[in-house]
């Protein structure tokens, strides 16, 4: 559609040539047009996204957006920016790139699959050749699992073989009928091709709220420790983490061939945020909205989050994602 929107657009520039020609002559000088963009791709990526017009990533811009827009986050931080520059600069890639993302609502997880995709594709999430896929959304009955397995892969290796670089991002996968993610097992190994396509240069991002338990319950023993939450290194709770989410009963990954087979690249803990954390947020979405910082309403909207344990009251339990909402309060014309 996008193409011939941009041919008739072409052909509307001169109204008086259009009205001139016969409608046969017309739909031949449209198939000329279509023609000679195809056969001119440079001239055909001016009018719409093309794959091979993907951005040139940089490490540095990339660390940047994660340093001024991500906080609280030191693990998540270093693993993607490392996995993510790696994969881009490495022309001869063994397999896709799968990361698995989990924490709580609010700590940064759709935050960061948004940031990749910025840094990939201009277009970001709105990029033809980015794929959101919420589980509660387009697979919501269990009763179609099979159907539902049969369109994930046409439609993978439908947008693969359009785009080698496509990303997938599966939000909810904790909500995901368990079994449904296996189907795209097969994408995710080491072929070189299948069925004639390569899916090496291919992103896969899971976005689950699956082993937030196990992360807390890391993150609350080095603050009862008297430990800083930087100290809190991968090894710590990746192992753990990929355990936990493997025998959940309630996660998508539950005896998944994906984990079995050793098929995530890295499994990505997201630490429940503290109030400091919240409070800076709260200051980036100010200044994005182009108000002046205000902490007096900074402090006031920190402080009417609720946090957990009840007693400690040490980590937010929505994390940064209601106090955009929030604002709006204070800021209500």
């Amino acid at each position: 559609m996008k193409l011939v929107r941009a041919a008739l657009g072409l052909l509307l520039l001169a109204p008086p040539l259009v009205r001139a020609v016969e409608p046969i002559s017309l739909g031949l000088a449209l198939a000329g047009v279509l023609t000679g963009y195809i056969s001119y791709p440079r001239l055909y990526c001016l009018f719409t996204e093309c794959c091979s017009q993907k951005r040139s990533l940089s490490r540095e811009a990339l660390q940047k957006d994660l340093d001024s827009k991500l906080f609280g986050q030191h693990l998540a931080k270093k693993v993607i920016l490392n996995a993510v520059s790696g994969f881009i600069s490495n022309p001869k890639s063994k397999k896709p790139l799968t990361l698995s993302l989990h924490g709580w609502t609010g700590t940064g997880k759709n935050f960061v699959s948004k940031i990749i995709a910025e840094h990939i594709y201009e277009g970001g999430l709105n990029s033809d050749y980015v794929h959101l896929f919420v589980a509660t959304l387009h697979f919501p009955h269990a009763g179609n699992i099979v159907q539902y397995k049969d369109q994930l892969q046409l439609w993978i290796r439908g947008n693969v073989s359009a785009c080698a670089r496509s990303i997938f991002i599966f939000d909810e996968m904790d909500k995901m009928h368990a079994g449904l993610i296996d189907a795209i097992k097969p994408f995710l190994d080491y072929y070189d091709l299948i069925d004639g396509v390569s899916y090496q240069k291919a992103i896969f991002i899971f976005l689950s709220n699956a082993g937030a338990e196990r992360i807390t319950d890391v993150a609350l023993d080095f603050w009862r420790s008297g430990k800083q939450r930087e100290e809190i290194k991968l090894k710590d709770m990746e192992q753990a983490l990929s355990v936990s989410v493997f025998n959940n009963k309630n996660s998508g990954f539950w005896h998944s061939s994906l984990i079995d087979r050793n098929l995530i690249d890295y499994f990505v803990p997201f630490l429940p945020l503290e109030y400091k954390h919240l409070k800076m947020c709260i200051r980036v979405e100010m200044k994005s909205r182009g108000y002046e910082v205000d902490e007096d309403i900074v402090t006031r909207v920190a402080e009417e989050m609720t946090f957990f344990p009840k007693e400690e009251r040490v980590f937010s339990d929505k994390g940064c994602k209601t106090v955009y909402t929030k604002l709006d309060y204070y800021y209500d014309d």
